[in-house]
Formats: structure tokens, sequence, C-alpha cells
């Protein structure tokens, strides 16, 4: 039986990766996405989401529309990473499919409550429909068979010194989403800026035809970083949330206990990470099979670049 998926995220270059690869891989159901102000504005992450539905094929999955700002701070964007459309140079057709009318945080408690025990949740960006999900339904931490995260980090950050975008971007929605009663699974950016996409992986990508020059390409190209010293290409951060659950084999992973920094000087939204906690609330992931990811991530793009050219 298929992994069952439900996808909360802001679209966003990785997030339409992600997508992409949740819609592709057949071990993978995709029951309804879900979209949060982050990357960019939700006007454009709830556009990019309905677009993609459409580009891609997968017309009947609702897609609704959530928050559109954190639960107390100001919207702080990454459309200087993701550009002002949040799809980088990529311009989709108009959708003519229509949002759900349901309220994302609706959508994801009424999901969850049809079908307990069978809906893995992953969430790739703020995780302010999540706290407000369990804030207005606290069970849906033991409905969800799993719930998986891109953000976070326990060495570095990415919107700051300290603290990884997703998370900084709402630290208190963050903070109530660890201290729920369920496991986080954390893909951080010590796991994800291993899974670049170098000009290696770029050339095979190259070979997949329409869906790769029109698509993948360019989302996996747009932002480059040169104060990165170990840039190596563009991290597909996303893409490796919605893997673990369906390849969980190519992730190595430790317990830990992971608390929400929200009103530090220099620290807020950031991680911290104990490994040696006595009650972890999270597993972390630390190491990725790059290959093996690599092989699975471009088999599951070759076969969704195989129908679309049918």
């Amino acid at each position: 039986m298929p992994y069952k998926m439900l996808i909360d995220c802001d679209p966003g270059l990785d997030d339409a990766l992600a997508l992409l690869l949740a819609h592709g891989d057949p071990d993978i159901e995709l029951v309804g996405v879900t979209t949060v102000g982050g990357n960019v504005k939700l006007q454009n992450t709830t556009r990019n989401a309905l677009q993609l539905r459409e580009y891609l094929k997968f017309p009947s999955v609702p897609v609704s529309a959530g928050a559109a700002e954190p639960l107390t701070r100001k919207l702080r964007d990454a459309a200087h990473v993701h550009g002002d459309s949040g799809l980088g140079r990529v311009t989709l057709p108009d959708a003519t499919l229509k949002v759900s009318g349901i309220h994302a945080v609706d959508f994801i408690i009424e999901t969850l409550r049809a079908t307990p025990s069978a809906i893995h949740l992953v969430a790739t960006g703020p995780l302010t429909n999540i706290a407000l999900a369990l804030e207005k339904e606290p069970a849906i931490a033991r409905w969800a068979a799993s719930f998986t995260i891109m953000g976070g980090s326990y060495t570095r950050g990415n919107a700051t010194a300290a603290a990884e975008f997703n998370i900084w971007a709402d630290p208190e929605a963050a903070r109530i989403v660890f201290d729920a009663d369920w496991r986080v699974t954390m893909i951080g950016l010590d796991l994800t800026l291993q899974a670049q996409a170098n000009s290696i992986v770029i050339d095979r990508l190259k070979k997949l035809g329409a869906l790769a020059d029109e698509l993948i390409v360019p989302l996996a190209t747009f932002y480059f970083n040169p104060n990165v010293p170990d840039w190596d290409g563009q991290a597909v951060h996303d893409v490796c949330a919605v893997a673990y659950v369906a390849r969980p084999d190519l992730f190595q992973t430790r317990l830990a206990r992971v608390d929400i920094e929200t009103t530090g000087e220099f620290t807020t939204g950031m991680t911290v990470v104990d490994f040696d906690a006595p009650r972890p609330n999270a597993l972390v992931a630390t190491e990725l099979d790059v290959n093996g990811f690599w092989a699975y991530v471009e088999t599951v793009y070759a076969r969704v670049a195989a129908e679309h050219t049918a």
C-alpha cells in the first residue's frame, strides 16, 4: 500500500520539487496540499500550488490555503532566494481549478480525523498551519501516522547564523509543534545541505526532456550563494522531507530533545538540539546516502517526465 501523504508547504523552488516527488512516486499517495505564507506571500504560494497541480496532472488532489502570516510576527519571506513569484524564472499556465473552500487548518484536522494513523504529515514551510491545527485539535498529534518537517539544524542557520528559515519565520509556531504530543522527524540543514544538485546531477536531469527543461532544472539551479564555502549546487531541502517518508533507509537519524528559541537577541528561531536528553521529542536526520538519494529522486522524476511527454 502506498504511503498516504498530506504536504503543508510554501512553494518555493524546492517545495515544487518536493511536490513533484510526492506526485511521481508510486509508493506515495498525495491526499492533499495545504499552503502557508513563507518563501513568498500566501497568495503566491497558493497560486504556485494550484498551477503545479494542473501542470503535473494531479487535479483530484485538494489544495487548501492557510495562514498568511506567522502567529505573532510579521511575515518575513525569502523572495531573495526563490524570486518574487516563488518559482524563480519558471512560468506555468494559469490554473483553471480553484482552491478548496476549507481553510488549511481545518483541512489538516479533518483529513487526519477521517483516517487516524493512516496519513503521513509533511511540512516544508513555516509551521504556522500545523501549530494552529494543534491548538484547535490537539488530537492530530495522535492521528498522524508520522510527522516530518524540513526545518531547523543542530549546527548552523541560513536565515541567521543560528536559525534555519522555516523555524525563524515563525518560531512561536515551531515551539508549539515541537512541544506537542508526538515525535517530530526533523530534516534540517545539516542533512539537506548534503543533497545538492551539483553539475553532475544537473547534467543527468537535463536528459529527462521537456519537464526537465521547463521545470526541474530551472527550479534546481535558480539560486546561487557565492558566500557558502562548500557550495556545490543548490540544495533540494524540501525534497529530502518527502523522500524520508518513502525511503527512510537513505537516512541516518538520532533521537534528540529539540527546543525552540523564541526570545534570544541573536538566536531567535534556533533549534536547540540535545542528543543526550533523557526524554527526546524528535528524530533528527544526520547523514544522507547521497548517491542512493539521487538515484531514487531521478528515477521518480524520469517516470513523471515520461508521462509528461506521452
